[in-house]
């Protein structure tokens, strides 16, 4: 059960191996498209949207993986009214293997919430439960993605994984993230770089 909505943190880490070009990338507001040589049960197919990218580690929200919850079942387990109909059957997401428990909303810039993450002047990251109760009374972001969980990565982690060629990276769009069923964001961010999923061999590099 959702009881609460809590800011993350990123936990640094003490890996310094990656090279100087790698420890200078930033990669937030960039899509990260899992390589088919992706094991990793919560990571395999994924697509994952970057949130925050910096010194001390990354956070981003997975946004192919809708759950057997429903926006209407997510408001009733945290006793809040959900008066707007077109939203009750609105899937919410994996969003990452991090804080399972807690509620995540990626939504268009916009709006005095408590506990924010703006990731650049069109999308952010909301954390408390106050916007889920704007949701609920229909005052909240035009566009959005609820998520339980996030991803995370320590300080240097993600940039040693994009050296492995664990990921392609290629900048977002809005359209991806709002207005296409979960089904599309994969092939869609994919159709970004001009490349077919289903090509992709092992030995791809990253973009």
């Amino acid at each position: 059960m959702v009881t609460e909505v809590l800011v993350p943190t990123i936990v640094g880490g003490s890996s310094k191996s990656y090279n100087g070009d790698m420890s200078s990338m930033n990669l937030t507001n960039h899509f990260l498209i899992a390589m088919p040589a992706m094991t990793d049960p919560f990571f395999a197919k994924s697509l994952t949207y970057v949130c925050e990218h910096n010194d001390e580690g990354a956070m981003g929200i997975v946004v192919n993986r809708p759950i057997s919850l429903t926006l209407s079942e997510l408001f009733a387990q945290i006793n809040m009214p959900l008066k707007q109909a077109e939203l009750e059957d609105m899937p919410v997401h994996f969003g990452g293997p991090v804080q399972t428990d807690r509620g995540f909303v990626l939504h268009n810039a916009g709006g005095q919430w408590q506990s924010t993450l703006q990731v650049n002047d069109k999308v952010e990251l909301t954390t408390s439960k106050d916007i889920l109760q704007a949701v609920g009374e229909g005052t909240g972001p035009r566009n959005l993605l609820i998520t339980l969980g996030y991803a995370g990565w320590s300080e240097g982690q993600l940039e040693q994984e994009l050296a492995a060629n664990a990921w392609l990276s290629v900048p977002a769009t809005e359209h991806i993230l709002f207005d296409m069923p979960a089904e599309e964001r994969l092939p869609a961010a994919m159709a970004l770089l001009g490349v077919d999923y289903a090509s992709l061999s092992e030995e791809a590099g990253h973009a």
